[in-house]
């Protein structure tokens, strides 16, 4: 038992220190939170040293089979913890600015952490439906947190209850898979789908309704309903979080519930992936184009760059899941930039949420049009930025796999794409901006962003050392 207990050890001190941070929150008594905040921080580089520290050099199974501790679940609670840290400065700063600030945001985010990293290294069905679980209530939670807008609390029911239906949809699946092999633990039922031929199309049936709870939590069209509604009404510092970390813990249940559990079955769920890809494509790309709020033409965005993300898990080779790593990694980097963005550029009493906020920035401030500039050309796939390197990674893998019509489709709606990220740095350098007051923010949210913003064009600059992570974390 100690065994495992060491294998687990970054999530059991998570708990541990989320419970420490609840303490200080519930006892500390002043306004701006920093005693809670700094803890919720120093939570998060402890667990991140304990993350990396902990690395292990082979697959380790705890818990009797229900957790795994491997290369890709370590690297992605490595960035989890990282964007975390970054997200959550980011929101202090607009959580101070707009006078909303509250500790609980800090504690029901590393709470949404543990359920993230739960998810990266569940190696069961149970303990991928209880990391999720914990994940969505907190995520819910923070959506609902500014309780004299209405707007978020209707983006919260909205998020609750389809959020809800999904859940029940994913548990309905996991029950009839527990009941057609008689297991949870993934590796058991894989290896009783390879036995097993009789049952294949109830097994089916159990994967496709797995498969709306993956698609949802990604946002993926068709269950992409609860997307834009929740990151426009949202509080910008929770459509951040939510538009971040929580994207690597779904990539990762997509990996656990669809490669280790039910890769016998894999020209079924291509099939079905091939589907939910090119409907985000066209989908986001397409209304995005009509988007005139920000959060809201980011969260169409962000259902286009989940089609694209489906295209590695489609062409259904390492290589493949590798470049889908890369590719949710990279999103994450870009969108915590985006949305930091919007943070800036808002004030109290005003949410610079409206892509008319952003006209005339070249002349406002020119270093932050020029991060700006980086953050949307690597979205729209530009090259050299690093958006460029996971769009060429995921189709370079389809186009090896054979799925050329796919990866020509993937290319035309990129196209499409391009237009409205454009559109974006046509108005920060071509219009006149509508008033000429400067950005107010700390030092530290300047400096932050600006590494952001500079990371993504040095990351696309020399692609290769993350590259290799993301190829020798699924290279097993």
């Amino acid at each position: 038992m100690n065994a495992d207990l060491i294998v687990a050890l970054p999530e059991i001190t998570l708990l541990s220190l989320a419970c420490l941070v609840l303490i200080v929150e519930a006892f500390s008594k002043d306004p701006l939170h920093l005693l809670t905040y700094w803890t919720a921080q120093a939570s998060l580089i402890v667990v991140l040293a304990l993350t990396v520290f902990y690395f292990p050099e082979n697959a380790q199974i705890a818990f009797h089979g229900s957790f795994i501790s491997d290369a890709m679940s370590t690297v992605l609670k490595a960035f989890m913890c990282g964007i975390s840290f970054v997200v959550f400065l980011y929101s202090h700063e607009y959580l101070k600015e707009h006078k909303c600030l509250r500790g609980e945001y800090f504690v029901l985010g590393l709470f949404a952490v543990l359920g993230m990293m739960i998810m990266a290294s569940a190696y069961s069905l149970l303990s991928v439906y209880l990391g999720l679980e914990l994940l969505s209530l907190s995520l819910y939670a923070m959506v609902a947190m500014k309780r004299d807008s209405s707007s978020a609390s209707e983006a919260a029911m909205k998020y609750f209850v389809l959020g809800a239906l999904a859940s029940g949809m994913l548990l309905y699946g996991i029950s009839m898979i527990y009941g057609l092999t008689g297991s949870l633990q993934l590796l058991t039922i894989a290896d009783t789908i390879n036995v097993d031929a009789a049952n294949r199309m109830y097994l089916v049936y159990g994967m496709i309704f797995m498969i709306i709870g993956i698609a949802f939590k990604l946002g993926a069209a068709p269950f992409h309903m609860w997307v834009p509604d929740v990151y426009q009404g949202a509080p910008t510092s929770v459509t951040l979080f939510i538009s971040t970390a929580p994207k690597l813990a779904a990539f990762a249940m997509a990996m656990r519930v669809l490669v280790d559990g039910l890769l016998p079955l894999i020209s079924d769920w291509q099939s079905i992936l091939t589907i939910l890809a090119v409907l985000s494509m066209a989908v986001g790309n397409i209304i995005a184009i009509a988007q005139t709020n920000i959060k809201r033409m980011l969260a169409y965005s962000t259902i286009a760059h989940v089609g694209y993300l489906f295209l590695g898990l489609i062409a259904g080779t390492a290589s493949g899941f590798s470049g889908s790593m890369f590719y949710i990694i990279s999103y994450a980097l870009m969108s915590m930039g985006a949305f930091g963005m919007v943070i800036l550029l808002g004030r109290h009493g005003f949410e610079a949420d409206m892509l008319d906020d952003f006209k005339g920035l070249s002349d406002r401030s020119p270093w932050f049009a020029f991060v700006m500039l980086c953050l949307m050309f690597s979205m729209a796939g530009v090259p050299p930025f690093l958006g460029f390197w996971s769009k060429w990674f995921v189709l370079k893998e389809l186009v090896a796999s054979g799925f050329v019509e796919l990866a020509g489709i993937a290319v035309v709606f990129s196209i499409i794409g391009v237009y409205y990220y454009l559109r974006i740095i046509k108005l920060m350098y071509f219009d006149k901006p509508d008033s000429m007051t400067a950005l107010k923010s700390s030092k530290q949210m300047r400096l932050v962003l600006s590494v952001n913003g500079i990371l993504i064009l040095l990351l696309g600059l020399a692609p290769n050392m993350l590259m290799s992570l993301c190829l020798a974390a699924l290279s097993g």
